[in-house]
């Protein structure tokens, strides 16, 4: 089953927070509108698997820091950083 989960940081929150998750069509939705707001989409379904399962609003927990700040840094270093919500869309790192 397709899933998806979009992440919010903001540098006063202590960790990213879940904004949006979904599994199957909203997924699907999910993925469409950050690609049209040219936000960037990774494919990491060992970290969406266990996202998916978290209520929005929750703090990504602390086993999952490094994963995320990962992808964070490498959506920053993509430039046109397009604020909490994310940044370009692109290839992850090999």
């Amino acid at each position: 089953m397709e899933k998806a989960v979009a992440l919010s940081y903001a540098d006063d929150l202590p960790a990213p927070v879940v904004v949006a998750k979904g599994k199957g069509s909203l997924a699907r939705a999910i993925e469409r509108v950050a690609r049209e707001h040219e936000i960037y989409v990774s494919d990491t379904p060992v970290l969406a698997d266990v996202l998916v399962e978290m209520n929005i609003g929750d703090l990504i927990p602390v086993e999952h820091y490094r994963l995320v700040a990962e992808l964070l840094v490498f959506v920053a270093s993509l430039g046109n950083h397009n604020g909490a919500a994310g940044g370009p869309m692109g290839e992850e790192p090999a």
